[in-house]
């Protein structure tokens, strides 16, 4: 189940949303916290021992009845964030590794009715079997890490794209590197930072915070 702390940041994040857009989709017995927790709770019970540690389900299906479904389609994207950000961090409290990135989907289910919903849970890798990781900016935007390195500079050919003067125009980049990642200063004028510390060259785990200026990004194993 999610941590108290966890459970009330999904909770505070989606009181946002029913403020506005979930005001007038929840009137119904479904609230999106109970879809939370569902999803949650099948992570912890479809959770297995890997080489490294337990490994929990990483892809999600979400059965709505389609009253439920009509009422929100409009919202399903948001929810659909928010509900992977809920995986995210119940995997983080609980230290569950992920083989492949979270993905959610909604789906309209006829047997179900007004309020009900069930939530289907399965690990799928990613593709190649690969290490999953991607780089979170501070609006909430997620980029994923392929194959190719993910550049942060002021150069607007590449992925993260700072417009500070205190960031290089090829500032640093972030690559795979044998079964994780690894961030890379490129010889920039006022350095790179990992959770407070100038590096040249780090190899990342869930949740370093990496310092680019004055702009701070997350890296998430998932």
């Amino acid at each position: 189940m999610l941590s108290r702390v966890s459970l009330r940041q999904f909770e505070q994040r989606l009181e946002r949303l029913v403020e506005g857009a979930f005001a007038k989709t929840f009137r119904s017995e479904l609230r999106p916290v109970e879809v939370g927790r569902k999803l949650t709770r099948q992570m912890d019970l479809a959770r297995t021992v890997g080489i490294s540690g337990l490994v929990a389900p990483n892809r999600f299906t979400v059965a709505l009845s389609p009253a439920d479904s009509s009422q929100f389609e409009s919202y399903a994207e948001a929810l659909v964030r928010e509900l992977a950000e809920a995986a995210r961090d119940h995997a983080r409290d609980c230290d569950y590794g992920f083989v492949g990135p979270v993905h959610v989907e909604l789906v309209s289910d006829a047997s179900l009715g007004a309020g009900e919903v069930t939530v289907e849970a399965e690990m799928v890798e990613a593709p190649g079997g690969v290490a999953a990781g991607s780089l979170v900016l501070p609006d909430g935007k997620r980029i994923s890490i392929g194959e190719e390195p993910v550049a942060i500079g002021r150069v607007a050919e590449g992925a993260v794209v700072l417009s500070d003067p205190n960031v290089s125009r090829n500032h640093a980049e972030v690559r795979r590197f044998g079964a994780g990642f690894v961030v890379v200063d490129l010889g920039s004028t006022n350095g790179t930072r990992v959770n407070g510390a100038l590096v040249k060259e780090r190899r990342l785990v869930d949740g370093d915070l990496i310092t680019i200026g004055a702009t701070v990004l997350r890296f998430d194993a998932s």
